[in-house]
């Protein structure tokens, strides 16, 4: 199984570059070598609702549509793909991932201007812009942004309930790291981004498919910033009507975070796994939503931190 649309590397994702590398040589000195390289290409997306802008996002340019509708979905503004009205990109710089320059030298130098995004809504009437959280400005690695606390208690209706049987064995979720990393077509050039990656549940039984126990995922989107990788892959779904995502695995790169973990319950995912570590309010988020939370991910090795009975 392949990842469905969206997930190969957008044109601009990747921008090569001429730099100055030091290589000490057998004497102990060091040698200069101007070479080329490629970075991960990081620029704003303004984000407009109904003329408003509301956020600036730092993100790898590249599936800007769904970044956008994840947004919303992960934001309360909108529950499906039937309350957007219409989104639509207006570029005002043209970037290609041909681009050659040289890393600037001086810091004071105005950024080059980025993209804006507007989305209109269905039901105009029903926009509340104080709702939203992450005002004018967010960073690519920004981490709870201006998200406080952990919101009023969650409601009984949004638990997430395991099921009678466990969602994968621990070797198959062991697994899949190497998957997440074999399917990063960006990272493999760059070096410098995150990925987060869907495994649906059928994919995850063990010799369902000839490469081993289980496939590479489903959807993949990678980005600059965590919290936009994951934006992006939610809006992916929402725009192509498979939410909720119940049933399977959401694999992040890096470390898992409360707001990864807020994002991911807003699209009823019932078990995050990440090779990195989660921070205490992801777990204890995680443990109120009724989300597995497993961590460390290694080969030989995993963590689970809450409800333990997903994973056999």
């Amino acid at each position: 199984m392949k990842p469905e649309p969206g997930s190969p590397t957008p044109e601009g994702a990747a921008v090569r570059i001429s730099l100055h590398r030091a290589i000490k040589d057998a004497s102990g000195s060091f040698q200069w070598q101007e070479i080329p390289d490629t970075v991960a290409a990081e620029v704003p997306l303004t984000l407009r609702v109904e003329g408003r802008a509301v956020a600036v996002v730092m993100r790898t340019p590249g599936h800007d549509r769904e970044l956008a509708a994840g947004f919303l979905l992960t934001e309360g503004v909108i529950r499906s793909a039937r309350d957007v009205f219409e989104i639509s990109l207006c570029p005002s710089l043209a970037r290609s991932a041909d681009t050659v320059c040289s890393l600037p030298t001086d810091h004071t130098a105005t950024p080059a201007p980025g993209d804006s995004i507007d989305i209109l809504l269905t039901n105009q009437s029903a926009f509340d812009p104080d709702q939203l959280t992450r005002h004018v400005f967010t960073s690519s690695s920004c981490g709870i942004c201006s998200k406080t606390s952990l919101t009023t208690a969650i409601p009984p209706d949004q638990v997430l309930t395991p099921g009678p049987e466990p969602l994968i064995t621990g070797t198959v979720l062991a697994a899949l790291p190497e998957k997440l990393r074999a399917a990063q077509p960006t990272f493999a050039t760059t070096g410098g981004l995150h990925a987060c990656a869907w495994f649906p549940a059928e994919t995850l039984a063990a010799g369902t498919l000839p490469d081993g126990p289980s496939g590479p995922p489903r959807l993949l989107f990678e980005d600059v910033g965590r919290h936009n990788a994951l934006d992006k892959l939610l809006g992916h779904a929402l725009l192509t009507h498979q939410l909720p995502l119940t049933e399977g695995v959401l694999l992040l790169s890096g470390r898992i975070s409360f707001e990864l973990v807020q994002k991911a319950h807003a699209a009823r995912i019932t078990l995050i796994a990440a090779v990195g570590a989660p921070s205490s309010l992801a777990i204890e988020y995680a443990h109120a939503a009724g989300i597995t939370l497993c961590g460390f991910v290694r080969e030989n090795r995993l963590n689970v931190y809450t409800h333990p009975e997903r994973v056999g």
